[in-house]
């Protein structure tokens, strides 16, 4: 048995006679909006009896009713806030429901509740979700002003609004504040529209109706864009041309039927039969009937920025009606002028982002949107492991065009070359403008070479401009991703350094990053870096590799060698450092600090009485330099004479035959100093007899390329032995390098070779333990 209150309700509800009535627009409109806002399955506006709850207007659901012991909406009328669950299987109240287990399957609810005139709550308004969700109090804000409208359409049927001729006040402020609250709290700005549209319908009465903003085209001529229209989709008949209004974009072109008509002279327009007025000429085929209309236009100062139609209204339409709804079209006029606002706001900062990241002649990305585009393509080609062709493009005499035939002709060969660039690459593929007459292409998975050239053929074709026929080429330099692994900085560098290889070679061609070369530079370059700090911290040392004269089993010298002990690199052998110093001023550093180490160890020998050499290498620079002769002084300078006659130089044939004359000169000056000269890696360098008889050096080193062959290479035998012979025509003490085997040894015996070095003795030591060797040594 119903306690009192509820028994009130019922008997309101009886009142109000909506039970059971077939579905309205008023209603349907509402919870369209609801659904769309939300973006739910289902929208409801749910009325509970005594014993079920019906439907009156549904959207996403085929059933017409449930008992109302099923009903979440049973739950949300006892509360006088919105009513919300968020998954309902986890809810005790719900998770064993019917409506949850099975279809819908609802999880999410969320309802406010419904009023009839006099107070009572006869249902809700509520949106359903078959997954959980979530929702703020402040998400609710459309809901509860889709609510009110509600309770005002129950309202106006309570009390014969639609015979009344003037506007209720209070509805009329009601609908104010819902717009206000509506355009305020939400970026739906669709969906204020319909709310805006959904008040007008109710305040007037009407059956149709309109909200649209004035635009106009690029000729000045106006236009209306629709903001919220009546869903005439409803009826069968008129289907059609709902879609056909929702294709065409919602727009209304014509000025000269009773709908455009206010857009020319921005008055009030009033038509009490639409049929029989000469300004309607006729309404699209399968549009309902209209009788009475009125169109409203909406002001912003004395710009005509909107306008609003309504149609059927019982009683039709006077201009008093206009005035009194004056104050709501203000406040629509404030939400158009916010949407317009926002529109030029964001046009302005797109065209600010277009001028920032677009090249204004060729509307390709310039340099700092290739940056970003750059980024992406590195990011994906590492997700899709695949690589990145950068080609950076540079044309051929674009100068002398410009020189030749003005700027006007440049630009448009700059527009040719963008659009033939777009053209020959595949639409993923990224082209972009550096400036001036730059261009950069980023060319995903390129796995033919001749996609470089398909490109720079593309731009060889002539350009007509005007009554010229201009000629063009480009040069392109190629680096690819990521085997050349750097930033997109530096591998644009690296392309660009490619193209200027391509211009060496003559142009209209294209060359690939040469890595090889660029790691050997980067290499150089840390060394030259780090050799002050090495010289200065004493990294550097100088190792001894044992000389031995074969016959008499004794050590007669060192070969003294360089080494660094890198701190993060490891010991370095002098083919790790030495290529790298050539030709810098760090040569002539290294070089004297190699004397000064020699010099050193001499006077240990002296002082320790071992009667050891030292022989010493030195650049090719250096040693034709012309400080040789005073950097070799200044290393011997208060030294014994018996010293400096221990000390020997070791130069390269090649080095001797590059100036032979300097290299003689230089030969003389060790002379003077009472140092030995060693022709090292003979047989090397192609030296002429006559060149060899005319250096006075006193040692010539067989290169160790023909001493580890002997055993194998008849003709490296030969060589051997012409050297060796040689040697002693001229009086000159030979010595064999690359002594690896006990074979190696007794061939070279047997040809008459008495002195050498090599690993079948001792690799290079440090001085204590080449010492050590050499006091041990036995054969």
């Amino acid at each position: 048995m119903p306690g009192t209150n509820e028994r009130r309700r019922l008997a309101a509800l009886k009142r109000l006679n909506i039970l059971d009535t077939p579905p309205e627009e008023r209603f349907e409109r509402l919870i369209r909006i609801a659904k769309r806002y939300y973006n739910v399955d289902i929208a409801l506006f749910s009325i509970l009896d005594e014993e079920r709850q019906w439907f009156k207007s549904r959207d996403g659901l085929d059933a017409t009713e449930t008992p109302r012991s099923m009903a979440f909406c049973d739950h949300a009328i006892r509360q006088d806030r919105a009513f919300i669950i968020e998954d309902a299987t986890r809810d005790p109240r719900f998770r064993d429901n019917p409506l949850v287990t099975g279809k819908p399957h609802i999880r999410f609810y969320a309802g406010i509740p419904v009023r009839e005139p006099t107070g009572f709550k006869l249902g809700s308004l509520c949106i359903i979700d078959s997954r959980p969700r979530k929702i703020t109090d402040v998400d609710l804000e459309v809901l509860r002003n889709l609510a009110s409208l509600v309770e005002d359409e129950i309202e106006r049927a309570y009390y014969g609004a639609a015979d009344q001729t003037n506007i209720d006040v209070s509805h009329l402020n009601r609908a104010i504040y819902r717009a206000q609250n509506v355009f305020l709290s939400s970026d739906n700005e669709h969906a204020a529209f319909e709310v805006l549209l959904n008040d007008l319908l109710t305040l007037t009465g009407s059956e149709f109706g309109l909200i649209s903003e004035v635009l106009h085209r690029p000729s000045g001529d106006p236009y209306l864009k629709v903001g919220a229209i009546t869903n005439i989709a409803w009826s069968p008949a008129t289907q059609s041309l709902y879609q056909q209004i929702e294709r065409r974009g919602m727009t209304f072109d014509r000025v000269d039927n009773i709908l455009g008509l206010p857009l020319v002279d921005g008055e009030v327009i009033i038509s009490d039969s639409v049929i029989n007025d000469p300004r309607g000429k006729g309404l699209p085929a399968g549009h309902p009937p209209v009788n009475a209309y009125i169109g409203m236009p909406i002001h912003s100062g004395d710009q005509m920025i909107g306008l609003v139609g309504l149609a059927n209204r019982s009683g039709g339409y006077t201009a008093d009606l206009a005035e009194e709804l004056d104050p709501l079209l203000q406040t629509i006029a404030t939400l158009i002028e916010r949407k317009r606002l926002y529109r030029e706001k964001w046009g302005h900062q797109k065209r600010l982002e277009k001028a920032a990241n677009f090249d204004s002649l060729t509307g390709l990305p310039n340099r700092r949107r290739l940056t970003e585009l750059f980024e992406d393509e590195i990011r994906e080609a590492n997700l899709r492991e695949g690589v990145i062709a950068v080609c950076f493009i540079d044309l051929d005499g674009f100068k002398d065009i410009n020189d030749t035939h003005g700027h006007m002709a440049g630009d448009a060969v700059l527009k040719s070359v963008a659009q033939r660039l777009q053209a020959s690459v595949r639409e993923h593929d990224v082209i972009a403008r550096l400036g001036g007459d730059e261009f950069v292409a980023l060319l995903r998975d390129v796995e033919d070479a001749g996609v470089y050239q398909r490109i720079l053929d593309a731009l060889c074709k002539p350009v007509s401009y005007k009554s010229q026929v201009l000629q063009l080429s480009g040069s392109m330099g190629v680096t690819v991703y990521p085997v050349d692994d750097a930033t997109p900085d530096m591998l644009l560098r690296h392309a660009d350094q490619a193209m200027y290889a391509a211009k060496e070679s003559g142009k209209n061609c294209f060359r690939v990053f040469d890595m090889r070369l660029h790691q050997a530079r980067k290499e150089r370059v840390r060394v030259l870096e780090q050799v002050d700090s090495a010289l200065e911290s004493g990294q550097f040392e100088l190792y001894y590799q044992p000389v031995v004269n074969f016959r008499h089993r004794q050590v007669i010298a060192f070969e003294a060698l360089l080494r660094w002990h890198h701190p993060e690199l490891g010991l370095l052998t002098p083919d790790r450092v030495l290529p790298h110093i050539e030709f810098t001023d760090y040569d002539r550093r290294i070089g004297r600090f190699v004397m000064g180490q020699a010099v050193n160890t001499l006077r240990e020998f002296d002082r320790q009485g071992l009667p050891y050499g030292v022989s010493i290498n030195l650049s090719p620079m250096h040693f034709l330099g012309d400080h040789f002769a005073d950097d070799l002084g200044a290393a011997l300078q208060d030294c014994k004479p018996g010293l400096c006659n221990r000390l020997t130089v070791e130069i390269l044939e090649t080095t001797a035959m590059d100036d032979p004359d300097v290299a003689i000169e230089a030969i003389r000056a060790c002379r003077e100093l009472g140092v030995a000269v060693s022709l090292d890696d003979f047989g090397t360098g192609y030296s002429s007899l006559s060149y060899f008889r005319k250096l006075p050096v006193d040692e010539i080193k067989i290169d160790r390329s023909f001493v580890r062959e002997l055993a194998s290479s008849s003709d490296d035998n030969m060589i051997v032995e012409a050297i060796i012979g040689l040697s002693r025509s001229f009086r000159r003490r030979v010595v064999a390098e690359g002594v690896e085997t006990p074979e190696l040894l007794g061939q070279l015996l047997e040809m008459g070779c008495d002195i050498g070095q090599g690993y079948h003795f001792s690799e290079a030591l440090p001085l204590p333990e080449a010492l050590a060797w050499a006091a041990g040594f036995q054969d």
